[in-house]
């Protein structure tokens, strides 16, 4: 059993995902639009070029999205993606690389708990945070 996160983005899936393959590395796997599907039906002409589903994949860690139709989106509450690193500088470097024109809730820093720390919300309102073990 694998449990992945899938997220959800206000028609900015595809510049999300790219975004989250430039910081983390990995690969896109998968980036379907809605356009030439069965669900291209579903969404006005106007949404046809955005994301029915993309998949990123790095390492072991799989994350996939989409742009819901209009009108379903909610801004992600409640939760937040959760990066796990061993090397602290490693760690910083993307905590930085994902907080560019988004929001820092808690700067990088060694708390108590961890050997660094750090919490924002990405320029796609996705919450993060990111730990080094």
């Amino acid at each position: 059993m694998q449990l992945n996160p899938y997220v959800f983005f206000n028609g900015q899936c595809e510049a999300a995902f790219a975004f989250y393959q430039r910081c983390l590395g990995g690969k896109i796997t998968a980036m379907s639009k809605f356009a030439g599907s069965p669900a291209e039906k579903t969404v006005p002409p106007e949404w046809t070029g955005k994301i029915l589903h993309a998949r990123l994949e790095v390492g072991a860690w799989i994350v996939m999205g989409s742009d819901p139709p209009p009108g379903h989106y909610q801004t992600p509450a409640g939760m937040s993606l959760s990066l796990l690193l061993t090397d602290y500088e490693q760690a910083e470097k993307i905590f930085h690389a994902l907080a560019e024109n988004g929001t820092i809730r808690m700067p990088f820093q060694k708390p108590f708990w961890s050997k660094g720390y750090g919490q924002l919300i990405d320029q796609f309102q996705v919450p993060w945070m990111i730990n080094v073990d």
